[in-house]
């Protein structure tokens, strides 16, 4: 590959890395041609970015990002989701869940801090931000409920002794 095609898979790997909120670093090996397709699909499919490409050039694309990348080794595949960590943290897991442990998590990048494989299965089991809000949704609609109840239960014990 020539150093000008270096330099731009560098350049665009970086403008990519910039506004994202996590990368998450893959080793790939053991997927065959269709199970990558699969991957891939499901990631375009949640608005996230798989690309693959040299571990140094993808080191350098990450420190030119203006984050501390960490040492790769083996084939990776660099996961850049831009709003929705969580959500590529979910796919990440779960397609590895369903092909026997692969693509298996090298670490990666959130919020700017290094984590390790274990975190992103943590990060994979909070809820998505509309998970959450609906969870909270319905949390305050309970206790308006209650509230409610209790206010008509008042009510009629009050009229009942008048």
């Amino acid at each position: 590959m020539k150093r000008s095609d270096k330099e731009q898979l560098v350049n665009e790997l970086r403008d990519k890395i910039k506004g994202a909120s996590a990368l998450y670093f893959t080793d790939f090996t053991g997927l065959n041609v269709k199970r990558m397709t699969e991957l891939r699909r499901r990631f375009r499919k949640a608005g996230i970015e798989y690309v693959v490409i040299k571990n140094t050039l993808a080191l350098r694309a990450v420190n030119e990002a203006g984050l501390t990348g960490q040492t790769l080794k083996g084939p990776t595949g660099v996961v850049v989701a831009k709003s929705n960590a969580i959500t590529a943290a979910k796919v990440l897991t779960d397609f590895a869940k369903e092909n026997d442990a692969r693509p298996a998590v090298k670490g990666g990048l959130y919020a700017g801090e290094v984590i390790d494989a274990a975190m992103v299965k943590k990060l994979a089991s909070l809820p998505t931000r509309e998970e959450a809000l609906s969870i909270l949704v319905g949390t305050f609609n309970s206790v308006l409920s209650m509230f409610a109840l209790s206010l008509e239960a008042r009510k009629t014990q009050l009229e009942g002794q008048n």
